[in-house]
C-alpha cells in the first residue's frame, strides 16, 4: 500500500509538472487529471493507510480522555 501511494503521488505529480511544463492541446487536462488523482486517489488512500489500525475513541474528546490529560499534565509539572 505504501508503494501504491508513492507511485501514485509521483504520477499526479509528475502530470501535473508536464501540464504546466509543456504547452500542448491537452496541458490544462494533464493540470486537472494530476490534481484530480492527488483528491480522488491519493489523499483517501494514504487517509486509510495511516488509520487503518487506530482506534477513533482515543482521539475523541470524552470524559475518560479528559482525565488522562489532566493527570499527564499534573505529572509534568
Amino acid at each position: 500500500m505504501k508503494y501504491l501511494i508513492i507511485v501514485l503521488t509521483v504520477a499526479a505529480v509528475g502530470s501535473i509538472a508536464i501540464g504546466f511544463i509543456f504547452e500542448t492541446e491537452y496541458s490544462q487536462k494533464f493540470i486537472g487529471f494530476g490534481t484530480m488523482g492527488l483528491f480522488v486517489l491519493v489523499f483517501p488512500l494514504f487517509a486509510y493507510y495511516r488509520w487503518k489500525d487506530k482506534d477513533f475513541r482515543d482521539y475523541m474528546l470524552t470524559k475518560e480522555n479528559l482525565d488522562k490529560m489532566r493527570d499527564k499534565e499534573k505529572h509534568n509539572f
